[in-house]
């Protein structure tokens, strides 16, 4: 399985093949990852390795740390919107997280100082690799350029603000992904894949990636056919049942939890939860 990620070494930020407990070093990374940096991976899939080293010895960072956009569809899994008292959507609906949402697959996500209603939602995302507008459905996987796991943390008063949820989907720090991204020749069948929450040791969530209402090729041609996609991009296709808000009483995320997502063939990424210290930013 080809698992490409990005990790910093002291103080270098590089990029990498995992293999088993290693990380096969390609090089330094060259660009932001975002449009421009994806060549990056390509480079690395071509490139014989330059050195080794431990995962142990590294950080992992996001796969894609300055995406262009971050998309999330709703409502996706029928368990997820029977839970929550709305229909299936007929239609794809989709909101925005923002860029700086973009969190590290093991770095801290901040509870808000302004909510105590924070979320967890385990979802495997996909990274688009290539320019495209109007995409078939049957041709979707020529854009893929690979899987990872994502948490879209969400703040729920927030999002249940207004109609577009945008505003409490985008917070800092509440898009934790990776660890690394798998590349779709080596995923296997995606429809069979299981996906969990753990929130402290204990199951949340445990859903199955192929009980989407709308799979990845259909949101794919859904997308492109409003706009052009764009290499990283970086999309969030939805979570199963069991969300906190969902349960009774209510399970909401506070300073000191765990917060574990893992997808079978992928891996895991884990975030503590801690308390956002509110300083004012003019740059």
């Amino acid at each position: 399985m080809t698992k490409l990620c990005v990790f910093n070494h002291e103080g270098i930020r590089k990029i990498g093949i995992v293999k088993n407990d290693k990380i096969a070093i390609i090089g330094e990374l060259q660009n932001e990852l975002g449009v421009a940096g994806l060549g990056d991976f390509a480079q690395a899939l071509a490139s014989a390795p330059i050195g080794e080293i431990a995962l142990s010895e590294v950080e992992l960072l996001a796969p894609v740390p300055f995406p262009p956009r971050v998309f999330g569809i709703g409502l996706n899994y029928s368990d997820h919107a029977a839970e929550t008292g709305r229909p299936v959507p007929n239609v794809q609906t989709w909101f925005m997280k923002q860029p700086t949402a973009i969190n590290n697959p093991y770095g801290d996500v901040q509870k808000p100082v302004v909510s105590n209603v924070l979320d967890y939602e385990v979802e495997i995302v996909v990274i688009i690799g290539k320019k495209c507008r109007h995409v078939p459905v049957e041709r979707a996987d020529e854009v893929i350029l690979g899987y990872c796991i994502g948490n879209d943390v969400s703040v729920r008063d927030w999002q249940m603000a207004t109609p577009t949820m945008n505003m409490g989907k985008g917070f800092n720090t509440t898009a934790p992904i990776g660890p690394w991204l798998v590349t779709p020749d080596e995923i296997g069948d995606l429809s069979k894949l299981r996906l969990r929450a753990i929130l402290n040791g204990e199951i949340m969530q445990d859903g199955c990636v192929g009980d989407m209402v709308f799979n990845v090729p259909q949101m794919i041609a859904h997308l492109s056919t409003a706009m052009t996609l764009l290499p990283g991009d970086v999309i969030f296709t939805g979570t199963p049942a069991g969300v906190g808000v969902a349960k009774r009483p209510p399970v909401f995320m506070k300073a000191g939890d765990i917060i574990r997502c893992e997808i079978d063939g992928i891996g895991y990424i884990e975030n503590r939860i801690v308390d956002e210290v509110k300083v004012t930013v003019i740059e």
